[in-house]
């Protein structure tokens, strides 16, 4: 399992979202803006649709995911 902290904009609560990273305060998951991303919508959009969001929690979510990558990127080197 890769360990990637919580910060002060995501967080993980086995009783929110089946325990799935969200943005803090809310039940918007951070695969969810990942979609929107993928999707082609510009964080202005994703803002609009989201009017409880910041600009500051969907680069934490930016963020949170590159952490995760790079965590999950070290434990397959020290696997070997």
């Amino acid at each position: 399992m890769y360990h990637v902290p919580v910060t002060d904009r995501i967080s993980i609560d086995a009783a929110t979202c089946s325990g799935k990273p969200c943005i803090r305060g809310t039940r918007i998951m951070v695969h969810q803006i990942f979609g929107l991303l993928g999707a082609g919508y510009s964080i202005d959009a994703i803002l609009e649709a989201y009017p409880s969001l910041q600009r500051a929690d969907v680069v934490a979510a930016l963020e949170w995911a590159s952490q995760l990558a790079l965590a999950q990127r070290r434990e397959s080197v020290a696997a070997g």
